[in-house]
């Protein structure tokens, strides 16, 4: 392996294959086996969690999963390194530690505590967890365990923690840590590495990817200098190329720098170059000191919410939606009230469902009754009294509760990282003495564009016809990444001159209306062909408060890559 250490990763979320970890740990040589189990989302799931129970509040997968494979991890000398304990690293420690004994085996287990800073002016909130650092991890590790379970770390550094150890880096290597930062975001949502949610998976099946069976998880081979390459086991699904390591870089960014506890990572110094089959060389990274401040995931219940989907079919579909409404309306007594349709569907439709389009009711309210029996009996009673064809896509559903997500930052001084040992020792991880600035607002950001385009021939086609694209939730926010395609076209160098300079905000909120009234930056990485794209406030309180259809942003991308763009003959 050329010295280099072997990080796989066997979950990206709480709800991922539980298959991966015994799959992971057979189909070949690791050094650390990790699992990213957390999210925004998460938290205030397992919030509510612990609200039924004390003894709650971890991801209870992934203890199934160690019960199911903790032998062969020990067998094969792999470490296992997650951030599965959540809000209750030590219940899910105990329990590690109940099943080991129930297997007759003696693993040892540490856990890293201190996320947890309700205390710190929070009232009331249901969650508040700190995003701690890598050295907490690499403290347990050097000092011996089998496992680490984690609270609310960053998801990258659940590599960087065992490769600082492995490699003996300190607080100060930040080329080394930012490059291992990137390869732990590359690898943290399992397979988005290997061809998941990629936009170009019809290109990867023509190349041969076999996309017909569950795709492999990534593996990110460190070495010292922080350089990675991103790869998968022999045999396994999907794919590993340029394309689909990008895809998962540009995910859930906010600029070109991205902000660590231990180390900032500048984006536009990543380098990626193919080195084989399933193989892309991860390189340049450049690091810098980490900010003062650290990011905190506050969750709050926000209230009760509701939904129901009129199907409107046929002929005078606008009148029908206006009917209902104005019928539905005087009934209605939540404190929010959101109504969405699809598009108008074609003429001359030729299946019922070509016909039709959705409208969606969606009422919110701090107490229960108002999304309740008043808001679904309201509905129902409509049937036979409304629009001709009323019908909905199923019965009303019950109230569920609803969060709201936050950040805030604390100051790392009121945050005190601890290792408990497997031996009952506790460990204390000291902060950084170097910071840098906590935002980079300006670093790449790319301005309103300052000159015409030039006067050459154009086709009107989808944007998508070379661009690649990504998305995902930030909070309330929502990130685009967009790249050209690394297809061995000669134009490539071109094209990507071409999208960094029509991607402006202005021309963002003209491909994306609902952006219209919201903030919009876009940032330029020409190192990796892309730029990435911040929509602030786009989905509201967060994906738990949305009321927006695609409400955690999964498929806005793929909405952008088929809105059609001038598009200069020379680049096609």
């Amino acid at each position: 392996m050329s010295g280099r250490y072997r990080v796989g990763n066997c979950s990206g979320f709480y709800g991922d294959r539980m298959s991966a970890m015994r799959e992971m740990l057979e189909g070949g040589h690791l050094d650390v086996l990790t699992g990213d189990y957390l999210a925004e989302l998460t938290m205030l799931i397992l919030g509510r969690d612990a609200l039924k129970s004390p003894d709650l509040g971890y991801a209870r997968t992934f203890a199934r999963q160690v019960e199911d494979c903790l032998g062969l991890a020990l067998e094969r000398g792999v470490k296992i390194v997650s951030n599965a304990g959540g809000l209750n690293p030590a219940a899910l420690a105990g329990r590690l530690s109940e099943i080991a004994k129930g297997l007759g085996l003696d693993p040892a287990i540490a856990y890293v505590e201190g996320d947890d800073v309700k205390h710190l002016g929070f009232a009331g909130a249901l969650t508040a967890n700190a995003y701690l650092g890598a050295f907490g991890i690499a403290a347990a590790l050097r000092k011996g365990a089998d496992i680490v379970v984690t609270g609310r770390v960053t998801d990258a550094s659940l590599v960087v923690g065992p490769a600082a150890a492995h490699f003996g880096w300190t607080e100060t290597s930040y080329d080394e840590l930012a490059g291992a930062v990137v390869a732990g975001h590359i690898i943290e949502c399992g397979t988005q590495a290997t061809g998941g949610n990629f936009s170009g998976f019809r290109k990867l099946a023509e190349q041969g990817a076999d996309l017909g069976r569950p795709l492999g998880f990534p593996i990110a081979e460190l070495a010292a200098d922080g350089s990675s390459v991103i790869t998968k086991h022999e045999g396994t699904g999907g794919a590993v190329t340029v394309d689909t390591v990008t895809a998962q870089l540009v995910y859930e960014i906010q600029s070109a720098r991205y902000l660590n506890p231990d180390a900032t990572a500048l984006l536009d110094t990543v380098r990626l170059t193919r080195e084989g089959r399933d193989r892309v060389l991860v390189s340049g990274t450049r690091g810098a000191p980490p900010p003062e401040r650290l990011k905190v995931c506050l969750n709050e219940l926000g209230g009760w919410r509701n939904t129901v989907e009129f199907v409107l079919t046929g002929l005078d579909l606008e009148a029908k939606e206006e009917w209902v409404r104005a019928q539905l309306a005087p009934r209605l007594t939540a404190s929010s009230v959101t109504w969405t349709r699809g598009g108008l569907p074609a003429p001359d439709a030729d299946t019922e469902e070509g016909a039709s389009t959705l409208l969606r009711c969606t009422v919110m309210d701090a107490a229960q009754e108002p999304v309740g029996k008043a808001f679904t009996a309201a509905a129902v009673e409509l049937a036979l009294a409304s629009y001709p064809g009323f019908t909905m896509t199923g019965p009303p559903p019950s109230p569920s509760p609803y969060g709201v997500y936050r950040p805030e930052y604390v100051d790392r001084s009121a945050v005190r990282q601890t290792v408990v040992h497997a031996d009952g020792t506790r460990e204390a991880i000291p902060d950084p003495v170097v910071f840098g600035p906590a935002e980079v607002k300006d670093a790449g950001r790319r301005p309103e564009p300052d000159a015409a385009e030039p006067d050459v021939p154009t086709r009107r086609l989808p944007l998508g016809t070379f661009v690649h694209a990504r998305s995902g939730d930030k909070g309330g926010d929502a990130n685009l990444g967009l790249w050209v395609a690394d297809d061995g076209s000669p134009l490539r160098e071109r094209r990507i001159a071409w999208l960094i300079g029509l991607m402006s905000p202005g021309k963002v909120r003209e491909l994306v209306p609902e952006a219209a009234d919201k903030d919009v930056d876009v940032y330029a990485l020409p190192g990796l062909g892309a730029v990435n794209v911040l929509f602030r406030g786009l989905l509201g309180q967060g994906v738990a408060a949305s009321t927006r259809f695609d409400p955690q942003a999964k498929a806005l991308g793929e909405w952008v890559r088929s809105r059609l763009v001038d598009i200069r003959e020379d680049l096609l």
